[in-house]
C-alpha cells in the first residue's frame, strides 16, 4: 500500500523538533524505549500536535514502524489521533500501516484535512503520499527533492527521497540520499534496513553490502526480532540457505508473535526442498497471524505445490482460500481474495489451463472494480482498468489469439496515457513482449520486455528466453544464472525456477 503522511494544526499548537528523545515519564514507562535512540529520536523536522500524550504515542508508532512491527505502530498511531484529532501526521502514519484500503484511503484525507497546521516537512510528505496514489511518481520525486533542500539535516527527509527514488528504479540515486542519511545518523536502524534491502532487490546488487548493512542494523538491536529477518535475508540472497533459516529461527524466538518470521522459515525451507517444514512453516504462520497475516500469507503455502511441479494442487488450495476468506475475521478480506484470484489466473494461465483462468478472471474483475469503486481515485481506477486488461491480454496471447491481445495491450497504453510515471507502461511492454514471443519473434519481444519490470524473475526469465531466441547465447546464460540465485519467493520464481536452473548449468 502506498504511504501515506499527515500534518495539521490549530490554535496555541505546539511544534516541536523531534531530534531528542521524549520525556523521560513515557520512557520510563516503556520497557521499549531503549530502541528509541536508533529510531524515534532520530526526526530532525517539526511533529506538530499539541498533545504531549498523541506525541509520545505517535513516537512509540514510529519506533516499532522502523523496526518492521507494523500491525503494532498501526495501534500506536490510531491512539496518536485519538489523544489529538488535529493530528495530520498521526493520520498519515495510520494510513501508512493501514490493514484496509478504506482505512487508507480514510486517513489519507484526514491527514489531507488537517494538514495546513502542519508543518513544510509534514506537508510535504502528506502530498508525496497523494502522488504516489495518484500514480504521478514524477510529481511524488520532485516533492522528495523540495524535502531534502528544505530539511537537509533530515535523516527523514532523504528517507523519504530515497522512497521516491526506489519506486523509480533509481537505485544508485537512492543509495546516494540514504548515505546522506547515515551521515547524518550513523546508528538509524531504518536507514540501514533500507539501504540493505535495496541492495538485495533493487539492481545493481551487491548482496555482500546488503550483509554488512544488516549486520549493522543487528547489532543496534541484537534483540529485536526483526533484525534478524534481515540478516537472514542477506544470507538468502548469498545463497547461504541454512545460515538464512537459522537467523529466521532465532528472531521468531524473540517475538514468538511474529508470523513474518516462521513465513521467512517457510521460504528457506521451500528453497532448501523441505517442502514438508515450509507447509509446516506456513501453517504455524497462520496460526499465530494477525490483521490480514492469516490471509495473506496462505498463498505461499499454495507456492510449496508450484515449486514441487503440482500446479493443479497449488490452483485448489488458493480456490478453497478464496472460498474461505471471508470467515477468516481479516480486515480487508476483498484484498485477500484479489490476491488469490490473480496467483490463479497466473499460475493457471503459464500451464495453459485456460478453463481455470477464465473461472478465476470472472471472479477477479469484479472484485477489481469494486476496490476502483472504494478507492475514488481516477488513477487507481486506471490502474484496475489496467490490471484486467492485462491479465485478459495474457490469457489470450498465451492461447494464441494474438489480435485479441494486441487489442489488451493497446488499451493498457490508452489507460495509463494520463499517468505521470515514468514506468507506466511496463505492463504494456511486457504484454507485447508475450505476444511477440510466443510467435517466436525473439528480437521483438526482448525490445519489448527489456522495457518491462526486469526486478520481477518471471519477466527477467521471459527476457532471457527471448534475448536466447534472438541469437545472444552469452548474455542470456548470464540472465538464467541470476535468475536460478534468486531465492526469494514469488510466485513468477516458483513457476520458472526449475527451467532456469536448467538453463543456467554449464552443460545447456
Amino acid at each position: 500500500m502506498t504511504s501515506v503522511s499527515h500534518a495539521f494544526t490549530r490554535a496555541g499548537l505546539a511544534v516541536v523538533l523531534a531530534s531528542v528523545g521524549w520525556s523521560a515519564g513515557a520512557a520510563a514507562q516503556d520497557p521499549r524505549a531503549a530502541l528509541d535512540p536508533i529510531t524515534s529520536a532520530v526526526i530532525k523536522h517539526p511533529i506538530t500536535t499539541s498533545s504531549a500524550a498523541a506525541r509520545a504515542r505517535f513516537l512509540e508508532g514510529l519506533r516499532e514502524f522502523d523496526l518492521g512491527r507494523f500491525i503494532d505502530a498501526n495501534v500506536h498511531f490510531k491512539a496518536a489521533v485519538a489523544a489529538d484529532p488535529d493530528f495530520a501526521f498521526a493520520y498519515l502514519n495510520v494510513a501508512n500501516t493501514a490493514n484496509s484500503l478504506a482505512d487508507f484511503k480514510t486517513n489519507l484525507a484526514l491527514a489531507e484535512q488537517h494538514a495546513a497546521g502542519a508543518s513544510e516537512a509534514e506537508r510535504l510528505q502528506i502530498q508525496m503520499t497523494r502522488k504516489g496514489f495518484d500514480n504521478d511518481l514524477a510529481g511524488q520525486l520532485a516533492l522528495g527533492q523540495q524535502l531534502v533542500e528544505k530539511y537537509p539535516d533530515s535523516p527523514r527527509a532523504w528517507l523519504a527521497l530515497a522512497g521516491a527514488q526506489i519506486g523509480l528504479n533509481k537505485n544508485e540515486d537512492a543509495r546516494a540520499s540514504i548515505t546522506k542519511a547515515l551521515e547524518l545518523s550513523p546508528k538509524l536502524y531504518v536507514a540501514h534496513a533500507t539501504i540493505g534491502n535495496d541492495y538485495i532487490f533493487g539492481e545493481p546488487h551487491d548482496f555482500t553490502k546488503a550483509l554488512e548493512h544488516m549486520q549493522a542494523a543487528e547489532a543496534l538491536a541484537p534483540d529485536e526480532s526483526n533484525a534478524h529477518l534481515l540478516v537472514g535475508d542477506a544470507y538468502r540472497a548469498q545463497r547461504n540457505l541454512e545460515k538464512a533459516r537459522d537467523e529466521y529461527v532465532r528472531g521468531h524466538e524473540l517475538d514468538p508473535k511474529s508470523a513474518v518470521l516462521l513465513v521467512k522459515a517457510g521460504h528457506a525451507n521451500t528453497f532448501l526442498g523441505d517442502y514438508t517444514a515450509a507447509r509446516a512453516d506456513y501453517d504455524s504462520a497462520m496460526a499465530v497471524g494477525r490483521a490480514n497475516e492469516k490471509a495473506a500469507y496462505a498463498p505461499f503455502r499454495a507456492y510449496v505445490s508450484v515449486y514441487a511441479g503440482d500446479s493443479e494442487a497449488a490452483i485448489t488450495e488458493l480456490n478453497q482460500l478464496v472460498a474461505s476468506v471471508d470467515g477468516m475475521g481479516v480486515p480487508d478480506p476483498k484484498a485477500n481474495k484479489v490476491a488469490a484470484l490473480t496467483n490463479v489466473v497466473v499460475i493457471a494461465t503459464h500451464t495453459r489451463n485456460r478453463a481455470a483462468a477464465e473461472r478465476a478472471l470472472k471472479q477477479l474483475e469484479p472484485l477489481l472494480m469494486q476496490q476502483a469503486d472504494e478507492a475514488a481515485n481516477p488513477a487507481f481506477k486506471r490502474g484496475q482498468q489496467a490490471q484486467i486488461a492485462y491479465l485478459e491480454g495474457w490469457t489470450a496471447a498465451r492461447r494464441g489469439d494474438y489480435a485479441s491481445a494486441q487489442k489488451q495491450a493497446d488499451r493498457i497504453n490508452q489507460l495509463l496515457a494520463p499517468d505521470a510515471n515514468p514506468r507506466k507502461l511496463e505492463p504494456m511492454h511486457q504484454l507485447e513482449g508475450f505476444i511477440a514471443l510466443y510467435q517466436a519473434k525473439y528480437t521483438e519481444a526482448a525490445a519489448h520486455l527489456r522495457q518491462g519490470n526486469l526486478l520481477d524473475p518471471y519477466i527477467k526469465y521471459q527476457f532471457a528466453v527471448a534475448t536466447e531466441g534472438a541469437g545472444d547465447p552469452a548474455q542470456a546464460k548470464k540472465l538464467f544464472r541470476e535468475i536460478a540465485d534468486y531465492n526469494f519467493n514469488a510466485l513468477g520464481f516458483a513457476l520458472i525456477r526449475r527451467d532456469a536452473q536448467q538453463k543456467a548449468s554449464p552443460g545447456t
